[in-house]
């Protein structure tokens, strides 16, 4: 009888032994909550917003705040209490308002906080020391007159109070990044800019936009008058011969072409692929030179015609029947059968292919943001990451591509956007509207 008291004794101290450290291990555990900030913090700037991941995978979360102190004084931004057990993860969004909180540029503390719900009530505080900046950059415009035409290019020129990770000119929905300049005794900003074919003064804004690295912003109306301009309108009649040769090429590459009709696949093309070919343009074109590669005014086809102009307006026909449309986005120009294309200007080749409707296809880069482009042609001589001078032959004209017959089509691309290349090959209109607004900014 003794005995099996003895181990009954035995069993229920072993019993509240296991209790008891069950009891220490949930209720009383040590593990200190974690804290994880999802964006990295560097500086805070007027309207400051990132996300913290709060954990505690026993006990579960009780508290956590976000508090922040300049000249001595602490500010609560975010402060949550959980009343219920078993909430292990926590994501807060925190916005620090700089007007709210009263803070002003200097230097600043940021103390994140949590409290788990053991009976120890285990806290992790993490601070971090940020500078903040709550002034926008300032701009000066350099030049204050700006004429455009519509479908053109433009340059402007400025300077800024201090560094900031991006600046450039808005045209309406459209960003031109801006490119800094720096020589003996003058550094400032450049951009290229395009205006859009539609272009008119009612309705279009444009503006240089500066934003720092605390994320304050600035903007800068530029001051602009639109030249009348209009373009033509063209109508294009498409025969059986050219669905008969150009056709298969597309059918070919495009699987889901393979039962559509000549006019089908036209009307594909045409819109589609046109579409998807310009998006690969703007692609190619965001990687650009820093400086500018180009001088002086840019080479035209020797001894070509111009078959079509900038912006025309084309109407497809097939017989009486309209049945497709385009923008012409360059100028096509027609000389003698493969005859030599020359570059227009000093660049790096920045593309060498097929390019689908314009067919064999080169991008010359000529510094900061301003490409020129070479369509249908027969052959390449050049390759991706040559440099080329002006008047180098790069290959010679074809009918590669949508091309109905021999021709180079020549474009200008300023930023993502086809610009007008009469404009270009003006050298009244680069000193006016290039030279002298650059020579303005480096004085």
């Amino acid at each position: 009888m003794r005995k099996k008291l003895k181990l009954l004794i035995l069993i229920c101290s072993v019993l509240m032994t296991i209790a008891t450290i069950g009891f220490f291990a949930v209720f009383y555990e040590g593990e200190k909550p974690t804290i994880k900030l999802r964006e990295d913090i560097t500086i805070i700037g007027r309207n400051s917003t990132f996300n913290i991941l709060f954990s505690d995978k026993k006990s579960g979360l009780r508290s956590v705040s976000v508090k922040i102190s300049q000249d001595g004084e602490e500010r609560t931004v975010v402060s949550s209490g959980f009343t219920a057990k078993g909430r292990h993860d926590e994501t807060i969004a925190v916005e620090i308002d700089y007007k709210s909180l009263n803070l002003h540029d200097g230097k600043a503390t940021l103390q994140i906080s949590a409290i788990d719900y053991s009976l120890r009530k285990n806290r992790t505080i993490v601070s971090i020391d940020l500078p903040v900046d709550i002034t926008p950059p300032r701009i000066s415009l350099l030049n204050s007159s700006n004429y455009i035409n519509p479908g053109g290019s433009c340059v402007t020129t400025f300077t800024l109070s201090e560094g900031v990770k991006k600046c450039g000119v808005e045209v309406n929905d459209d960003f031109f990044t801006a490119y800094p300049v720096n020589q003996p005794g003058s550094s400032y900003y450049i951009s290229y800019f395009a205006a859009p074919l539609d272009a008119n003064e009612i309705d279009m804004k444009i503006s240089i936009m500066a934003e720092d690295s605390a994320g304050n912003t600035s903007l800068r109306a530029i001051p602009f008058r639109i030249r009348n301009k209009k373009f033509r309108k063209d109508n294009m009649h498409i025969g059986d011969d050219f669905l008969r040769r150009k056709m298969p090429e597309f059918s070919y590459i495009h699987k889901n072409l393979k039962d559509a009709s000549p006019i089908e696949s036209f009307i594909y093309v045409n819109e589609k692929v046109r579409s998807d070919n310009i998006d690969e343009i703007t692609t190619l074109c965001k990687e650009t030179a820093g400086s500018q590669l180009w001088e002086g005014t840019f080479l035209r086809l020797n001894n070509s015609a111009t078959m079509a102009r900038f912006g025309d307006k084309r109407t497809y026909y097939y017989g009486d029947k309209n049945i497709s449309k385009s923008t012409h986005l360059g100028v096509d120009l027609a000389s003698t059968k493969n005859a030599i294309v020359e570059a227009s200007n000093r660049g790096i080749i920045a593309f060498t292919g097929d390019l689908g409707i314009f067919g064999n296809t080169i991008i010359i880069d000529h510094g900061l943001g301003l490409f020129s482009f070479y369509a249908h042609l027969s052959n390449i001589k050049v390759n991706e990451g040559q440099t080329v001078n002006k008047g180098v032959s790069i290959g010679r004209t074809g009918f590669s591509g949508l091309a109905g017959g021999d021709h180079l089509h020549y474009g200008v691309i300023v930023g993502h956007k086809f610009v007008n290349p009469q404009e270009w090959w003006d050298p009244h209109w680069i000193r006016d509207n290039i030279e002298i607004k650059v020579n303005i900014s480096s004085r």
